[in-house]
């Protein structure tokens, strides 16, 4: 009991850590940067535990990546989304952003996950939730794409887009923050690789535990994914927690959407590498009841951000998205 509890005050002292040095770099670059760094560095981590984790050719490895990219696409795009639109409503009664950034991330999100998650269970070349060589080749080209044209779309060409409205006298008008001098940055750059690495190798050190107490509650093995993925996720998630509570909801869709698409933009192009060079069979499409979920969620997520303001209401119905997708993964 002891080991466990050493390894959650861990875990939690270094999101803490990572949070602290990902906001000073997001002074240091300004928006949209700062978020864009934050869900890269937390992804490229995540992608090298679940490539470890593929490697070792375990039984049911075959379906980490479909299962740890979906739960992050569940917990990014209900839990954590719910959790931010519900803080601001209390706090501002209303969230205010811009709808077009949130279209570009969210299409492409929809796109992604469509051509990843779905269709593998209506191909005919493979049986079973698969695709063969040259479709995994194309879906993750796509995938690739898809995200560097998000990124210079975010950076460049239509950054404007993905800043906070200006509402002037809020506190989406006023910062009080000192801009970090360019050695801090460096050393938070450093500092945020070591802690985000820690993070990692902490929540597979109790992913044992987690299988011991998943198995106590009688619930099925992809719960586990369920549980380090939320680990993983925690910096982003306080990160984006932060941003809500600041009236600062362009900010927190960066955050959250943004890492569900890099999950699924860098992850895909990685995991198709690895199976094509080992002959590894990716498990990949979604049975029915996911995709419901993926279905409602979308839909749900389009009605959000339609408007360009939500309320404590839309985050609820996030939230109860959220609880169904953990209650039917627990006893499905």
């Amino acid at each position: 009991m002891l080991i466990p509890l050493i390894l959650i005050a861990a875990l939690v002292v270094c999101i803490l850590v990572s949070v602290h040095f990902a906001e000073v770099i997001a002074l240091r670059v300004g928006q949209p940067y700062g978020s864009l760094l934050l869900a890269l560095a937390v992804t490229i981590i995540e992608v090298a535990l679940i490539s470890s984790i593929l490697l070792s050719k375990s039984p049911g490895s075959e379906a980490i990546v479909r299962d740890s990219i979906f739960a992050t696409i569940m917990i990014v795009c209900n839990g954590l989304v719910g959790v931010c639109l519900i803080i601001g409503a209390l706090k501002y009664n209303e969230t205010i952003f811009k709808v077009d950034g949130t279209n570009i991330t969210l299409g492409m999100l929809i796109t992604t996950s469509v051509l990843v998650f779905v269709l593998p269970m209506y191909t005919t070349s493979m049986p079973g939730p698969h695709y063969n060589a040259d479709q995994m080749r194309g879906a993750a080209i796509a995938c690739f794409v898809l995200y560097a044209v998000y990124v210079y779309a975010q950076t460049i060409k239509h950054r404007d887009l993905f800043l906070p409205p200006r509402i002037f006298g809020t506190a989406l008008e006023r910062s009080n923050h000192e801009k970090p001098t360019l050695k801090a940055a460096i050393y938070s750059g450093i500092a945020i690789i070591f802690s985000l690495t820690a993070v990692v190798l902490l929540s597979k050190a109790l992913a044992p535990y987690i299988e011991n107490f998943v198995d106590k509650i009688g619930a099925p093995k992809e719960f586990v994914g369920v549980m380090i993925a939320g680990l993983v996720l925690l910096p982003e998630s306080i990160s984006a927690i932060r941003q809500a509570s600041n009236n600062k909801m362009q900010n927190s869709f960066n955050l959250a959407l943004g890492s569900g698409l890099a999950s699924v933009g860098l992850t895909i192009p990685v995991a198709a590498l690895i199976s094509i060079l080992t002959g590894i069979t990716l498990t990949l499409g979604l049975d029915a009841k996911s995709q419901v979920f993926l279905l409602l969620t979308f839909i749900i997520s389009i009605m959000t951000i339609s408007t360009g303001r939500a309320t404590f209401s839309q985050g609820m119905m996030h939230i109860v998205i959220f609880l169904a997708y953990i209650r039917l993964t627990i006893t499905p």
